[in-house]
């Protein structure tokens, strides 16, 4: 149906704007609208995939009008003609090809290469995203942070002076929890009189889905946020326009949050599968049509005498023809190849298992705790690179609650070391920000257990957004996170959590676990060669256990702090030949014990005690890289090996164990017996009885013993 069929009236006030300003918007709109058109017909032919649309939503344009390329962006999902205004500031950006291509899943879609509807593309400065659940929210709080602490840091600006970071969103988000944190974290940063350029655009429809808001709901919900100023936009377009001019204008001068509140009615349903009159009146419907800011824009330019009934016909005949050929264009793109479809996150094993060889052991450094060796690595960093910054909570003034931190802010400076507010959501967001600002963000989250209130920065931000953007974007950042149990004295389920299996299934996930002082060292400096030079994310599991320890077999031997002593490296892997009995003859074949974390400590102290009962030789791998495990030389390790034994600190079901016992199946090796020893399915309770719940020396002993009796392979 031609849009213009539901008829012209002067119902508008006169446009008193520039009239090539009135005129362009309206053209913006009317393409977007066309654009949606399209997307419902390539739905019903079978070749579309998308078909959540922009329409009623068009005033947006007027923020693809007002904020530029070197305004970072994020924008809502109906977001199209805001899209394609902001598109007219890059010529050389086919905007309405690029979006019907993402309709179609094309391959040669500019902006994710098929993989995901999604607005944006590096030429817009719009970082493509889905925005379902705000979860975009606490990334654009980093970016306007990352802003201004490049300024601080005396690093040369990315855009503007006056840029600012804007994110748009819609009202149903605004009861995500996500959503409550990134505006209590944007309020707290004002609170301490951080500057933060930055600009929260709520697209209210009233609607979320089916679900309506109580009224004045959303108005009242961002009337009320501390420290973040309001606006409020509706009516026609020149109004919205003038709003949104002083929004964008207090931001850019304040270097202060807004929030706009820009009221409009949905059109259609939520998406092409959803039948809006199941859940709205025929009234309502009616009403939102009869407020159609296309419409009304229309109505506005001819009550101005800016264009005429057939101009304005003309100039709709027009966007419908551009929309129809950018959608025959679609048809004819080849999809999107299966084998192209992980490219952006595509990880080189075999280069980076060859950063480890050929190899000598590096200089002997001083002896150190793990948390000293920590600190001494990231000391180094922050020296040799201005660029990094290291934050998250008590990481700053007290030096981490384990004291890894300590000395770095007073080293280095408080623009360098900070301390942020308790929220890990916000934590990640600041690390995303910073790294798409160009900085090198090493963020601390304080348990592993916390993790879990964020893991979608991690999955649903940090790990997506070169994915959506066919490698355009990136976020490198290393995420250190105190993990695993085994705290003397301390303890309880959040601060004895031995599970890391939310991370494990993330694609393109790096994960390393440092047990020494040495390992740190060599680990860290992989870790900045994969930020700096492959542009990825890092998770660095550090065993809180073993931060100060150390001993291994008796109170002050010092033997931990040398590993090097008792080891060899082979790949990633650090492999421990324990102390041998003085006559080895008579050793039974050798096991082999594969370990992580604090694992590794257990497993030397149980390696010396079967080796002083002269049952049996000992070899324990320190696997130290967990995503991806190193098989090459692991394999190759084990290729003559007759028993094998996994230890894992973690629970038995979801356990790296399980991946373990996978490979070494499908590795065919010739071991008479492999088997497993990991903790037991159980929460970690707070007192003495937490030692039940997690593996034990003990049980890692009993386990060597059994297979060094019984000659039949078990995979545990």
């Amino acid at each position: 149906m031609q849009l213009w069929e539901q008829g012209l009236t002067p119902a508008s006030p006169p446009w008193t704007l520039d009239p090539t300003l009135g005129l362009e918007l309206l053209e913006s709109m009317l393409l977007a609208r066309h654009l949606d058109y399209q997307a419902h017909q390539l739905k019903s032919d079978g070749v579309g995939h998308y078909t959540i649309c922009s329409t009623g939503h068009e005033a947006n344009v007027v923020l693809g009008r007002l904020t530029r390329p070197t305004d970072p962006s994020l924008v809502h999902y109906r977001s199209c003609a805001l899209v394609l205004e902001r598109a007219r500031q890059v010529p050389d950006f086919d905007a309405p090809e690029a979006i019907a291509l993402s309709l179609v899943a094309a391959g040669t879609d500019p902006v994710s290469g098929g993989r995901h509807k999604v607005f944006g593309g590096k030429p817009l400065g719009i970082l493509p995203q889905t925005s379902t659940i705000a979860s975009h929210l606490p990334r654009a709080l980093g970016l306007a942070h990352a802003l201004e602490l490049r300024r601080k840091l005396g690093l040369p600006e990315l855009g503007s002076p006056d840029s600012i970071v804007m994110a748009s969103f819609g009202d149903a988000s605004i009861n995500h929890s996500t959503a409550t944190g990134s505006f209590n974290a944007t309020a707290w940063a004002r609170a301490r009189q951080l500057p933060l350029p930055l600009l929260l655009v709520c697209e209210d429809n009233g609607l979320g889905i089916s679900v309506a808001a109580p009224a004045g709901w959303t108005a009242q919900r961002l009337r009320s946020l501390p420290e973040i100023r309001y606006f409020h936009a509706h009516g026609s377009l020149m109004e919205i326009y003038q709003v949104a001019s002083e929004a964008m204008q207090y931001c850019r001068q304040r270097r202060a949050p807004a929030v706009l509140h820009l009221e409009c009615r949905r059109i259609l349903g939520h998406a092409g599968s959803d039948v809006d009159t199941n859940y709205r009146q025929r009234q309502e419907i009616e009403e939102a049509i009869a407020l159609d800011p296309v419409l009304a824009q229309a109505r506005s330019l001819l009550a101005a005498d800016i264009a005429t009934a057939s101009d304005l016909i003309e100039l709709d005949s027009r966007c419908g023809k551009r929309a129809q050929r950018a959608a025959d264009t679609a048809l004819a793109a080849p999809a999107l190849l299966a084998e192209n479809n992980m490219k952006p996150l595509q990880l080189d094993e075999a280069a980076l298992w060859q950063r480890f060889e050929p190899r000598a052991e590096p200089e002997p450094g001083p002896e150190q705790s793990l948390a000293q060796g920590i600190n001494e690595i990231l000391s180094r960093g922050l020296a040799s690179d201005p660029k990094m910054v290291v934050f998250g909570e008590d990481v700053g003034r007290k030096g981490g609650v384990y004291g890894v931190t300590k000395g770095l802010r007073e080293k280095h400076g408080e623009t360098r070391v900070f301390d942020t507010l308790l929220d890990e959501s916000t934590i990640l967001g600041l690390a995303l920000g910073a790294a798409g600002m160009g900085l090198i963000p090493v963020a601390e989250i304080q348990y592993l257990a916390y993790l879990h209130n964020a893991i979608d920065q991690l999955r649903g931000e940090a790990m997506t957004l070169p994915y959506f953007s066919n490698g355009e974007y990136a976020n490198p950042m290393m995420l250190r996170i105190a993990s695993f149990g085994y705290q003397r004295g301390f303890g309880g389920h959040f601060h004895n959590d031995n599970s890391f299996t939310a991370i494990r299934d993330i694609p393109g996930l790096i994960v390393m676990v440092p047990v020494t002082a040495e390992d740190a060292r060599e680990l860290y400096e992989l870790a900045y060669h994969l930020l700096t030079r492959e542009r990825r994310v890092v998770v660095a599991l550090e065993p809180i256990a073993l931060y100060h320890e150390r001993d291994i077999y008796e109170k002050g031997d010092g033997q931990w702090l040398n590993p090097r002593d008792r080891s060899r490296l082979h790949g990633p892997l650090r492999v421990y030949a324990g102390p041998k009995p003085q006559d080895s003859s008579e050793l039974s074949p050798q096991l082999v014990m594969i370990s992580y974390g604090n694992g590794v400590r257990m497993c030397l102290r149980a390696a010396r005690q079967l080796e002083q009962e002269g049952t049996v030789g000992v070899i324990v791998i320190d696997l130290r890289m967990l995503i991806p495990l190193p098989w090459p030389a692991l394999l190759d390790e084990l290729r003559s090996t007759d028993r094998i034994l996994i230890v894992d600190e973690g629970r038995r079901r979801g356990s790296l164990s399980e991946e373990l016992l996978t490979g070494l199946a499908e590795a065919q090796l010739a071991a008479q017996s492999i088997r497993r020893v990991c903790s037991p399915d159980e929460l970690i309770p707070l007192g003495a009885a937490a030692i039940h719940a997690m593996l034990d020396e003990a049980s890692v002993v009993r386990i060597a013993r059994e297979m060094i009796t019984s000659p039949t392979a078990d995979a545990g």
